[in-house]
């Protein structure tokens, strides 16, 4: 979720990395045909490149500790939050979606090891000059032998076959940024970077990774401008550890540096992800002001891939405003775009089309109920002019599917949570939250987000999409959160007319327990896997997947890695804000052999009060920092 950034071009750092603004030019008559969307062309220049340090952990020892916090929370307060989160949403009554539950079970025929975790975060790359950060947004990318992890904020490569690590860096690093804070001073860096997103593309053989930048002050807050960019650096090889280069968008639609002019900008180009076709490379994010309550719609970001695959100095992006563009002139939300495992999955109806899949049971669609019925999709037609001049059609559907919902936060196990009980000790309060805690603090729920569509895949004709729900489960029936997953049948006409019909749905839950963030990935032949966190009273948050068949049929939750403690970071506990966060969402990937990989969030590790306060303090061994305690999983699930 957020992230913040700022304005005049010739006053960015980003300058002499080449963000240009060069033309705007008209939509075409089948883009005009939805007059709720606004369209625009612009060119961008990038010919900045970077690359991953050479040697792991070089200069990255991790410093003394000492107080985490100094006169105030702010200095290492969550930097991803969305503007209408809310900490608590409704009460514990039933949602009205019965759902029945499915048996829990230890993984069979998957392969597993961990990613990064919060410790190697905040302390072990750049030097320490890190912020604690929840939640870590996990993102995951796999090709040419090749895993790429990246969170908030940091990234890694590892070897697919042996799960061993071969880099870790700072996202900062990565982007050529100075670091997100110096340590030594507490002053922040200018660039603030979040919400990674990453794919390897089946066309070009690139791995392809988008982030959130905002421009900060000396405290990390946004500048006056409010300034922001979506930086997106692709390989120059299917070797992640080789060269990238790097292009930014600015996505302030102030009207500055090319960019659309909307009510109440500057605005923050929040929650980006992406997806591609055979010609484009396509970034979704949803947009709010910077400065002011409210919500703008999603962004929609088209450009070649080709151009960014090549290094190309100059790319030409057309960006599509859907604030009123959703049937009823409500805005999208959360539109999110395609990704297709082989290139004989890519759709060339109507000149090339690309897919979206939303859904509008959030606050920021106007609906104040919290639940729906229905199920958008989107395209984009004629997409094989992004190689030359872009002339895009846009079109939105909704299909009627079975009732969804704003899940309530989720419950998990009961542990121990040494940062929980240093909040309640004045002394040890000071050292991480600067201040002494007027709250008595105790275990939290996770946040189960909202119900807004998460990742989407596009295979043999058919579109999947899976998000979370609230679900009544169990006997008698509770309210907890689950997921609802679909399989759609889109169609474009030789126009670009869109229509879609639902070949199957369903929900997934478990009695006593939570299922969190899922992420759908889809192999050749049309069976999915989707990855999700398992959080309750009966579980520690662990990580698991759920087997889906090309039929529309679910098997059982299967445990990869099973939690060993409780969540304990700082944006659960009231002195910190008390919203307390979980992943925005994970990661699927397939790789060539057909193989499914997935990301998710998990708990591993756990220590008492008193191994937290020995020395160093609040690592717990070097298992995690004094204000949070999240691990990352990576998952290879083959053929069921």
């Amino acid at each position: 979720m957020p992230k913040r950034l700022t304005s005049a071009l010739a006053s960015m750092v980003l300058a002499g990395a080449g963000l240009v603004t060069v033309a705007t030019i008209a939509p075409s008559a089948a883009s005009a045909a939805n007059a709720n969307a606004a369209i625009t062309t612009r060119v961008i220049h990038g010919v900045q490149k970077t690359q991953l340090k050479r040697e792991p952990g070089a200069g990255e020892l991790a410093p003394a500790i000492g107080p985490e916090a100094e006169a105030t929370k702010e200095a290492v307060a969550n930097r991803s939050e969305s503007s209408n989160a809310k900490v608590t949403r409704g009460g514990p009554g039933l949602a009205g979606i019965p759902t029945a539950s499915s048996p829990v079970q230890d993984a069979v025929g998957a392969q597993s090891f961990s990613g990064i975790n919060h410790h190697q975060q905040r302390l072990e790359v750049a030097g320490g000059n890190q912020w604690s950060l929840e939640p870590p947004d996990q993102a995951l990318c796999v090709g040419n032998g090749f895993v790429f992890e990246a969170v908030n904020n940091a990234i890694a490569v590892y070897d697919a076959a042996s799960g061993m690590r071969l880099r870790l860096e700072a996202l900062n690093e990565f982007f050529q940024y100075p670091v997100e804070i110096n340590r030594s001073t507490g002053v922040a860096g200018p660039k603030q970077t979040t919400d990674p997103t990453c794919l390897f593309d089946p066309t070009t053989g690139r791995f392809f990774l988008t982030i959130l930048t905002y421009d900060a002050d000396a405290a990390g807050n946004f500048v006056p401008a409010g300034t922001n960019t979506l930086d997106t650096a692709v390989s120059t090889t299917s070797n992640p550890l080789d060269p990238w280069t790097i292009t930014h968008i600015d996505a302030t639609d102030d009207g500055s540096n090319g960019s659309q002019n909307h009510a109440n900008c500057p605005c923050l180009g929040d929650y980006p992800h992406i997806g591609v076709d055979a010609t484009g490379y396509y970034i979704t994010t949803n947009e709010y002001p910077v400065f002011a309550d409210g919500f703008n719609g999603s962004q929609i970001y088209a450009m070649s891939k080709a151009q960014l695959a090549s290094g190309a100095s100059s790319v030409t992006v057309t960006q599509v405003d859907t604030t009123r563009a959703a049937p009823g002139g409500k805005p999208g939300f959360t539109i999110w775009p395609a990704q297709s495992p082989t290139t004989g999955d890519y759709s060339a109806e109507a000149g090339g089309t690309e897919y979206f899949l939303s859904t509008d049971a959030a606050e920021e669609t106007g609906n104040t109920a919290g639940s729906s019925t229905d199920l958008l999709t989107w395209s984009l037609t004629n997409t094989s002019s992004l190689a030359t001049t872009p002339r895009l059609g846009f079109h939105v559907v909704t299909s009627t599917v079975d009732k969804y919902a704003v899940p309530l936060p989720s419950d998990q196990k009961v542990g121990s949570v040494p940062l929980a009980d240093c909040l309640n000790i004045t002394a040890c309060a000071k050292l991480t939250l600067g201040t002494p805690d007027k709250f008595k603090e105790t275990e939290r729920p996770l946040d189960s987000l909202d119900s807004r569509m998460q990742q989407v895949t596009y295979a043999g004709g058919t579109l999947f999409g899976s998000h979370g729900t609230a679900v009544d489960v169990g006997s008698p029936a509770v309210q907890k959160a689950g997921i609802a997953w679909y399989i759609t049948a889109p169609a474009t006409a030789d126009n670009g007319n869109l229509s879609t019909s639902v070949l199957h749905s369903g929900r997934v839950a478990v009695a006593g327990n939570n299922l969190l963030m899922p992420a759908l990935g889809v192999r050749p032949d049309g069976s999915s896997v989707i990855g999700v966190t398992l959080a309750g009273a009966n579980h520690y948050p662990s990580a698991a997947y759920v087997n889906l068949s090309a039929a529309g049929v679910t098997g059982p939750v299967q445990v990869v890695a099973e939690g060993v403690g409780p969540e304990d970071g700082f944006s659960g506990y009231r002195g910190f804000g008390g919203r307390p966060r979980w992943g925005d969402y994970g990661a699927a990937a397939v790789d060539a052999s057909g193989n499914l990989w997935v990301a998710n969030e998990w708990i591993g590790q756990t220590c008492t009060f008193a191994q937290y306060t020995a020395t160093p303090f609040g690592e717990c061994n070097g298992t995690r920092s004094a204000l949070a305690n999240w691990s990352t999983r990576i998952s290879r699930v083959g053929n069921p």
